[in-house]
């Protein structure tokens, strides 16, 4: 392809030049398409405020070319490309059985020892592994895999049911569409909240799902006839309301008893689980992007407390207000 192609109203443009982050990409034979696709697509997408490209994309391999399940694949750079990279992404594999050639380990697993970022990507966690990378860490990879992950390392902590898992330098999505939640969620560490919500825009993805969000959801909604969905919509614009379940029923037209029965069939969680997971995601956009105090936020995401905020906040995200705006605060 071209520099000129342009994808959904993006345009790349000539003029302007990646910063200092470069993130490159190892593929092998055998390699997810989309695994490949998804990262590239991410981060080339990504500006800084200034809308100059915020990361230099390179794909590498050890050999010129690589067979993937459809096409064959000419790759640009080699393995040397790790020695200066910033983050390495691994994408998944076509076949557990596949064997990844030695030298691509020991790039790998010697980017990883370096401090640098590295991430895998659904059955990219097998990679990972076999590199040392993950020994005594917890990870994911997608649920299908994970018995056989954690059966073939036992050193590592697999946790099948998250999205993804972020434990500083070295970071595992689940499969599919979950590269995009971890991809994102690196824009948003090296970015800021808005840098990647722009992006996300610009991938037509939504900018929502944290990482300990369940990998399945039994019951996805159907957009036009799903039944909750304009409730839900009011939910989110009216979040300092009360919003006890007496509330939401008597806006849905239903019984207390027949409306949280419905809800946990279509969203696999109670409506006051949903609530607080909603006034959680309020509280971490004002975490990023504004300067208020604890307490402030707390009121202004529809908490009764700090106290409360810091005790939901906990419970759902793992971590404290503050060291959520201390990872996640938009950059001075």
């Amino acid at each position: 392809m071209s520099g000129k192609t342009s994808f959904d109203g993006f345009t790349p443009s000539r003029r302007t030049r990646p910063i200092g982050r470069r993130v490159v990409v190892v593929v092998f034979d055998g390699v997810v398409l989309g695994d490949l696709a998804i990262p590239c697509e991410v981060f080339g997408r990504a500006r800084d405020r200034s809308g100059t490209p915020a990361y230099d994309v390179r794909v590498c391999a050890e050999t010129r070319r690589v067979h993937a399940e459809h096409l064959t694949l000419e790759v640009p750079h080699r393995l040397t490309a790790l020695r200066r990279a910033d983050v390495v992404v691994v994408p998944g594999l076509d076949r557990l059985e596949r064997r990844v050639p030695d030298a691509t380990l020991r790039a790998i697993g010697a980017a990883a020892k370096r401090g640098v970022r590295v991430a895998s990507i659904c059955t990219g966690a097998f990679v990972l592994a076999a590199t040392g990378a993950l020994d005594g860490r917890a990870a994911t990879t997608h649920w299908l895999a994970a018995d056989e992950l954690a059966r073939r390392h036992p050193s590592v902590r697999v946790d099948p049911r998250v999205l993804y898992v972020d434990v500083g330098t070295v970071l595992t999505s689940a499969g599919a569409a979950a590269a995009f939640d971890l991809c994102l969620h690196l824009v948003r560490r090296d970015l800021g909240a808005e840098a990647a919500a722009e992006t996300a825009r610009a991938c037509v993805m939504p900018l929502e799902r944290a990482g300990g969000q369940a990998q399945f959801i039994a019951h996805p909604p159907a957009p036009r006839e799903w039944p909750f969905a304009a409730l839900l919509a009011w939910v989110e614009q009216h979040l300092t309301r009360d919003l006890s379940v007496c509330v939401l029923a008597r806006r849905a037209a239903m019984s207390e008893r027949n409306f949280s029965r419905r809800f946990r069939k279509e969203l696999g969680t109670t409506p006051a689980t949903w609530v607080a997971r909603a006034r959680v995601r309020r509280a971490q956009r004002l975490l990023e992007t504004t300067d208020w105090s604890i307490d402030r936020v707390a009121a202004e995401a529809g908490f009764g407390s700090a106290t409360v905020l810091r005790e939901t906040f906990a419970r759902l995200v793992g971590t404290s207000p503050r060291a959520h705006r201390r990872s996640f605060g938009a950059p001075a």
